[in-house]
């Protein structure tokens, strides 16, 4: 594995960033999880952003861990199982993402466009179905990827210009044509990112519409102030996505799909909490109770 950077003297720098990128993911995620626990969030959103959390934190521990050890290592080699396992568990939980994100904008629309009959449509039952069925369909996507990856032939060059396996990378290895097995990515593409996407566009455009009946300012701006979080990742994390895997062998320089890569991978994990809890006052209030009763139990105990 190449890295992200070829200059010996940003290693450490970048060691140290990436370090505390790191950090924050964990330490922002566990808070959000904890958080959503709260009775008073027993609700299908915070049930589908705790599954958010889980995956965040899954995918930076996949990548961020392998390449904060390559940073300070002149050996930055994986093996080959390693490097099949690593691309498996990033399509695997990339993929179940942008299906949670599809779920998150369905479950939007149903408390806007139909809240009397929410707790009815939004069932416990209905929410871990629609988690179970983005499992089930991102393994298939990643099984059926990573076999296909793997079945190339690989006689040339050992050297991956990336900073973890990816199915970009690997492909411009193989020393043989690949024109038919980009077609299968583009296809695996649309199924896995424009299809939840074009879900989350009509899943918008319908609370919209219901937005712009509501007669006072204050009410819109409020009810659209809990879509806005969901739309700004949706909006990072498809837009990384496509840009990679739309075009999986273009001519674009590998060092800018280094950086799409890092935004779906590394960045996105970690402004997930802060985009959902500092854009949520719900959360912000079950979090400043916590906190206050943490110091009262301080203060009784001292």
């Amino acid at each position: 594995l190449s890295g992200l950077s070829k200059h010996p003297e940003l290693q450490h720098l970048l060691f140290l960033i990436f370090c505390l990128i790191y950090s924050i993911t964990i330490i922002g995620n566990l808070l959000i999880f904890m958080v959503t626990v709260h009775p008073s969030l027993h609700m299908p959103m915070y049930f589908f952003l705790r599954v958010l959390s889980i995956l965040d934190v899954s995918t930076a521990s996949i990548v961020v861990p392998k390449m904060l050890v390559n940073f300070l290592s002149e050996d930055r080699s994986i093996s080959y199982v390693g490097c099949a396992t690593q691309l498996y568990c990033v399509i695997l939980l990339a993929s179940t993402e942008c299906y949670i994100l599809a779920a998150m904008a369905y479950d939007r629309y149903t408390a806007i466009c139909n809240p009397l009959r929410y707790a009815i449509i939004m069932n416990s039952r209905v929410c871990l179905f629609l988690v179970l069925l983005s499992c089930c369909s991102g393994n298939v996507v990643s099984v059926v990827q990573t076999a296909w990856v793997f079945t190339l032939p690989f006689c040339g060059p050992r050297k991956i210009n990336y900073f973890f396996c990816d199915i970009p990378p690997l492909i411009m290895l193989s020393c043989t044509d690949t024109s038919l097995y980009e077609k299968q990515i583009i296809t695996a593409a649309v199924l896995v990112i424009f299809t939840p996407f074009c879900l989350i566009l009509v899943s918008y455009a319908c609370i919209i519409s219901n937005i712009l009946k509501i007669s006072s300012a204050e009410g819109r701006h409020k009810t659209f102030s809990t879509c806005s979080s969901h739309l700004t990742v949706v909006t990072l994390y498809y837009a990384s996505g496509t840009l990679i895997y739309l075009r999986p062998k273009s001519s674009n320089s590998q060092d800018i799909k280094k950086v799409l890569a890092l935004i779906y991978t590394t960045i996105i994990p970690t402004l997930n909490p802060l985009i959902y809890s500092l854009r949520n006052k719900e959360v912000k209030g079950v979090l400043t109770k916590i906190i206050a009763d943490l110091r009262k139990i301080k203060t009784t105990s001292a």
